[in-house]
């Protein structure tokens, strides 16, 4: 306790410059379109009975797996489909089972969607001579992740932490794994740090911190293709998709919305220079 009668010196402002980039994973370093986890919730159902689409499966996409598996549960035509099937409501001890059963499923096939998104090492070297930090977050477990940060690692990307879904008490779009990346890397000032993300909630996961937001149109889940799928349409086609996704992602909260990760560089420019003027994500 300050007992003399000089008051205490004031708290500095926020810095004024960037100090980290917390990216998601699959669809917006690995895994161009954000497919590996669809099949899996497809099968996972199957499984079960239950009739799944692909385009039921991407909606509650970048949540915790858990939470995703729930709130599949909850589509009106997959709930009436487990009732009929089951007899009850889809419980959490169902969610628990369902769960169990879909980690190995996607840790399976994990491996064939890791290759990077093109210009994704580009970027990263790009942050990294900036003097940057690189934290990391993401929608899967510790087990699914052991295997995609090996792949990873082999391929030369080694962020400098990274939070899983489970880690924390709640997961996207709260802020709890943002603050765990902040506590990892050191950093004071939730302003300093740019989140980049291919989902919504993953948008609002850095919204929600206190960082700002970029999301991701073309590489990922707001999107959904395959690269070779997307490269196949026609301008037209590629146009009109990409800007119902970026709406999406606007829509959410973002501060910018770019392709992919090989277009973040003039964004992060962007944001330093708002930084050196006072400006703040909020």
């Amino acid at each position: 306790m300050n007992t003399s009668l000089t008051p205490p010196p004031a708290v500095s402002s926020a810095p004024d410059a960037l100090s980290a980039v917390v990216f998601d994973w699959a669809g917006t370093i690995v895994d161009f379109g954000s497919c590996a986890p669809m099949g899996a919730f497809v099968r996972l159902f199957e499984q079960f009975g239950i009739d799944l689409t692909i385009e039921q499966a991407r909606g509650p996409m970048g949540m915790a797996k858990w939470d995703h598996i729930q709130a599949l549960g909850r589509l009106p035509a997959v709930a009436a489909q487990w009732e009929r099937r089951y007899g009850h409501s889809l419980t959490d001890a169902d969610v628990d089972r369902l769960y169990e059963v879909f980690t190995p499923l996607n840790a399976a096939v994990v491996p064939d969607f890791c290759d990077f998104i093109p210009g994704a090492l580009e970027a990263v070297a790009a942050i990294r001579a900036r003097g940057l930090k690189i934290g990391s977050t993401t929608g899967y477990n510790r087990p699914i992740m052991a295997v995609v940060t090996a792949i990873a690692a082999q391929g030369g990307y080694e962020p400098d932490n990274l939070v899983c879904a489970g880690d924390q008490a709640t997961g996207r779009p709260t802020p709890l794994m943002m603050w765990r990346c902040f506590a990892d890397l050191g950093i004071c000032w939730p302003c300093t740090v740019v989140k980049v993300d291919d989902t919504e909630v993953g948008v609002q996961e850095g919204l929600a911190a206190g960082s700002w937001a970029v999301g991701l149109a073309v590489s990922g889940n707001a999107m959904g293709l395959p690269l070779a799928e997307w490269q196949a349409l026609t301008r037209e086609e590629q146009q009109r998709r990409r800007a119902a996704a970026a709406d999406r992602l606007y829509q959410a909260g973002a501060h910018y919305v770019v392709d992919s990760v090989a277009d973040l560089q003039p964004v992060l420019d962007d944001i330093a220079a708002r930084l050196a003027r006072g400006e703040r994500p909020d």
